[in-house]
């Protein structure tokens, strides 16, 4: 703009110097120069104005030129001030966005996972259902087999038992026969002496006189007579030895077992009484250590107090490459009073629980060891369910997370409220053997505590959310 000014400036002082020179010209010599002076001054004055409209068309269009930049200016500004805001937003949202996906990822592998649990389940219970049907066809067929040869050894039994009622029924007519007329011989030759059947028993002075052997002779005799005098008929002694038959012949699922327990009044110095009250996520019991060595056998026992319609999960044991190493897990979607025994998901067994729905205590015991792959489950010292073939020759590994009250998707982690314990559990004591029958009746009635124990409820290093510790003297005082 100023170079513009400086270059019009030094054309108008040009102009009027030449304008100058041309009235001193005039005033030199008017007559002669006069006429071509005007008609350049005249062509001087028309390229004047051309350039003076050029110059003023130049001057607005820089005026709009500057005024174009300094609005170019204002609104390129206007422009980073949004490019920025623009992109902070983009930032924020391409960050939630990255959140949103990362959860979805999460969630989508968990998915996967439950998916890929309830299928491999589905399949182990088709195929535990399967065999379930073919070995009770089987046993049926035995159990009908085994009936149908008893029977018929029965009916032999029953045969010769008759033949032989029979012969001695007719041995016992002819002996009557031959001692009435035994009876009748000695009634003729001594009148005076009382008869045989009415012989009265002798005194000690006389049995001393009789000689030594008098007292066992006549013991013998007092004890055949009265077989002699009540005897029954052939048919009454038939049955009464098939009614001796049916009550010694024991049955086919009996078994030698201690009495239940039933109450947990006597039940007292059990150690502390954890309580779950809700199905919070938060209610999670650690035990560390965990399991330090390789487990090829398992027993874990315990007293349980259910306070809700399902088990939910009592033992839950994760690794970083299974999160279902070891898992005793109910939840609402089951059957009321089922829980699944898992060892190395996806492989479980159902077990059946409904006696612990009555919100009284119950002692449970849950034994397994991987030889045939074993297992038992003892409820109230009563064997209620047992089986083989269940991970036989498996091992459980060390070093995972091993926690009480919830399922674990993650190891140490992933918990649902749907899966959740709520109760109260005392007394609860891991092995890494497999107990005996007698053990475990000496547990559950408050005896003894037995050996080896690798784990209890001393060993639990972190009570989380609303878990409550109670020490009662006995469980029946517990709230």
């Amino acid at each position: 703009m100023g170079c513009l000014k400086k270059k019009t400036l030094s054309f108008l002082l040009i102009f009027v110097s030449i304008r100058a020179c041309g009235t001193l010209l005039q005033e030199a010599d008017p007559a002669r120069q006069r006429k071509p002076f005007f008609e350049r001054l005249h062509r001087l004055e028309q390229q004047f104005q051309r350039f003076q409209q050029v110059t003023l068309t130049h001057l607005q269009d820089i005026a709009s030129n500057y005024n174009a930049y300094y609005n170019v200016d204002a609104r390129f500004q206007s422009l980073v001030e949004e490019s920025q805001a623009t992109a902070l937003a983009v930032n924020q949202s391409q960050a939630a966005i990255q959140e949103d996906v990362v959860h979805l990822k999460t969630r989508l592998r968990k998915i996967q996972r439950r998916s890929q649990k309830m299928d491999a389940q589905l399949q182990a219970l088709n195929l535990s259902l399967s065999t379930k049907n073919g070995q009770c066809c089987e046993e049926e067929e035995l159990e009908q087999k085994a009936q149908r040869e008893a029977t018929a050894s029965l009916a032999l039994s029953i045969r010769a038992l008759q033949d032989a009622l029979a012969s001695l029924t007719q041995q016992v007519h002819s002996q009557d026969t031959r001692l009435a007329a035994l009876e009748g011989q000695t009634q003729r030759a001594s009148p005076g002496t009382p008869a045989l059947g009415l012989t009265t028993a002798p005194t000690p002075t006389q049995l001393d006189q009789r000689g030594p052997g008098s007292l066992q002779l006549w013991g013998n005799s007092q004890t055949s007579r009265p077989s002699l005098q009540h005897r029954n008929s052939p048919r009454d002694f038939t049955v009464h030895v098939q009614k001796t038959q049916k009550f010694q012949a024991p049955s086919r699922n009996q078994t030698a077992l201690p009495r239940t327990h039933q109450g947990s009044g006597n039940i007292c110095s059990s150690g502390p009484v954890l309580i779950f009250p809700n199905a919070s996520t938060e209610n999670v019991i650690f035990l560390n250590p965990g399991f330090l060595v390789p487990l090829r056998a398992l027993s874990f026992c315990s007293w349980v107090r259910m306070a809700s319609h399902h088990l939910g999960t009592l033992l839950s044991y994760a690794t970083k490459d299974n999160d279902n190493k070891l898992v005793l897990h109910g939840r609402d979607s089951l059957v009321p009073g089922s829980i699944h025994f898992m060892i190395g998901d996806p492989v479980f067994r159902e077990l059946s629980l409904k006696p612990l729905l009555d919100g009284q205590w119950h002692h449970i015991c849950i034994i397994w060891t991987s030889m045939e792959g074993k297992y038992w489950l003892h409820i109230d010292r009563r064997i209620v369910a047992t089986g083989s073939r269940f991970r036989e020759g498996y091992e459980i590994p060390p070093g995972g997370s091993l926690v009480l009250g919830q399922e674990q998707d993650t190891m140490g982690g992933g918990f649902d409220s749907s899966e959740a314990f709520v109760g109260s559990i005392s007394g609860l004591a891991i092995w890494d053997r497999a107990l005996v029958p007698r053990e475990v009746a000496n547990l559950a009635a408050g005896k003894e505590l037995p050996r080896g124990a690798i784990l209890m409820l001393t060993n639990a290093t972190s009570v989380g959310g609303f878990v409550k510790r109670a020490k009662c003297t006995c469980l029946e005082q517990c709230p």
